[in-house]
């Protein structure tokens, strides 16, 4: 093997090394599309009315609201970022919460950029917005 094609196979290994070793938090759970907030599928996130007169930092939406409005779901070793914070649920799940406003998906959004959840049961639940 020549020089120059070691070197090449060593640059390799080590860029496959140094992409995989990160498991560390991300700098954010969530990004932006289009002005709203989406989940790392690029499905659109929402907030609950109910969850901001419940206070800040706490989920009403369980059980089978849960189903229909699935939530951004946290690791374990989540912790607060800028911004973002972590939320325990009532069945002991972590939740990721922007702005103290816990966020979830609507499970009839099909696709990313679906926004049909906005204004669902007399305006209640809403894109979640940066």
């Amino acid at each position: 093997m020549t020089r120059l094609a070691s070197l090449s196979v060593l640059a390799s290994a080590l860029l496959a090394a140094c992409s995989s070793a990160y498991v560390g938090q991300p700098s954010s759970p969530a990004t932006t599309l289009n002005g709203v907030l989406v989940g790392p599928s690029q499905m659109t996130l929402y907030v609950f009315d109910r969850d901001a007169a419940a206070g800040a930092g706490k989920s009403v939406c369980n059980g089978g609201c849960a189903t229909n409005w699935p939530p951004l779901m946290a690791p374990a070793s989540a912790s607060a970022i800028g911004d973002w914070s972590v939320v325990t649920r009532d069945d002991g799940g972590r939740q990721w919460a922007y702005k103290g406003r816990p966020l979830y998906y609507w499970s009839k959004d099909a696709k990313p950029g679906d926004r049909t959840g906005d204004g669902f049961l007399n305006n209640a639940w809403h894109v979640a917005k940066p």
